[in-house]
């Protein structure tokens, strides 16, 4: 547990003073201190590559070809299916409950403005957040004899939530990092919420490209359609269930 502490604290250390001190650097040498989607994409890009590259280095977590070796095509591609049937549930369950801060709104649509944030919200950031929430922090806290398996996943799903630093973002952020969290104890790899992860980010790129208004709801893509609304949920559902469903079938780790 400590050691999992040891990892978030870490890993919130490297993004609050390395994107502090990347910040100043762009702000000296382009003389500019405003939030442009390049400053926003070069402190988010350099940022988590030194989280990478730091967690990697010291062993917090490890990428292996082991699980490859098995040739688990069937669970990436139903990590992917899974990534699309749960967004509309997601938000849904989201909008029903109370309005959040959105702390972060502004800074996130200016990235996802442009197809550079792409490398960052769609490449970086699943690689990254996989590395450290699942293949570091999960990982000690499955170790602990005093936490049951769903206990130690519960806790790193609170964790990765907090992590966004974000209100607006944590109901949604909790809600799939219960779902890593059991991918990778399934299969005691990152590759599958890695898949699940860039699935998701893609989606949301895309979706902003063509509905950048922060304030659309469900209702307003339905044009208003409750029953549309319904319906979308439905069909989503018809997705997301049959795939968790396959997932547990296929999910196993190597030998």
């Amino acid at each position: 547990m400590k050691k999992a502490l040891s990892y978030l604290l870490i890993f919130i250390g490297l993004q609050l003073v390395g994107g502090g001190i990347i910040t100043t650097l762009w702000a000296v040498i382009t003389g500019n201190s405003d939030k442009t989607a390049a400053m926003l994409i070069t402190t988010t890009g350099v940022v988590g590559v030194i989280t990478i590259v730091i967690f990697l280095w010291a062993r917090y977590a490890e990428l292996s070809p082991k699980w490859l070796r098995t040739r688990p095509w069937m669970v990436l591609a139903w990590s992917v299916v899974a990534a699309m049937g749960a967004l509309v549930p997601s938000i849904w369950i989201q909008e029903q409950m109370p309005e959040l801060p959105n702390f972060a709104e502004q800074e996130f649509d200016t990235i996802l403005g442009t197809p550079w944030g792409y490398l960052v919200i769609g490449l970086l950031a699943p690689l990254g957040e996989e590395i450290v929430m699942r293949g570091a922090i999960l990982k000690e806290l499955l170790k602990s004899e005093k936490l049951g398996v769903w206990t130690a996943i519960t806790i790193s799903a609170l964790m990765f939530a907090l992590i966004h630093m974000n209100p607006a973002q944590m109901p949604h952020a909790f809600l799939i990092g219960l779902l890593l969290g059991w991918m990778y104890w399934r299969t005691g790899s990152i590759l599958p919420g890695v898949a699940y992860h860039w699935a998701n980010n893609s989606i949301a790129f895309v979706m902003f490209a063509f509905y950048p208004d922060p304030d659309m709801k469900l209702i307003d893509l339905f044009r208003g359609s409750e029953l549309h609304v319904y319906m979308a949920l439905g069909f989503s559902l018809l997705i997301l269930l049959p795939a968790l469903f396959q997932l547990n079938l296929w999910m196993r780790r190597a030998a």
